[in-house]
């Protein structure tokens, strides 16, 4: 089964662990990198849930959003799909 990580809904998705696992390396700074994570189910509809985020990157804070996840699991309980729609404190909600 192919697993796949969409970045934001209109974004194509990531397909294949080798893939996303290349991605999520190219956008961190490196293994020690500090942020912060805090998370809250919101929703569960048999093999999906949406959760809550809120991430911090640094200390000081230099980055920060709030995300919700659509993840959708395979019949051994692992995530065969996952999705975000993350949100950014001076970004807009809407269209300018």
């Amino acid at each position: 089964m192919s697993r796949t990580y969409q970045q934001s809904p209109y974004r194509e998705p990531v397909r294949g662990l080798p893939a996303i696992a290349a991605m999520w390396e190219a956008e961190r700074t490196g293994p020690d990198e500090d942020f912060r994570m805090t998370s809250e189910p919101v929703a569960l509809d048999g093999d999906t849930a949406v959760v809550r985020v809120e991430v911090t990157y640094g200390e000081p804070t230099r980055q920060q959003y709030r995300d919700l996840w659509i993840i959708r699991f395979a019949g051994d309980g692992r995530c065969r799909a996952f999705e975000e729609w993350p949100f950014w404190p001076e970004k807009s909600y809407r269209p300018d």
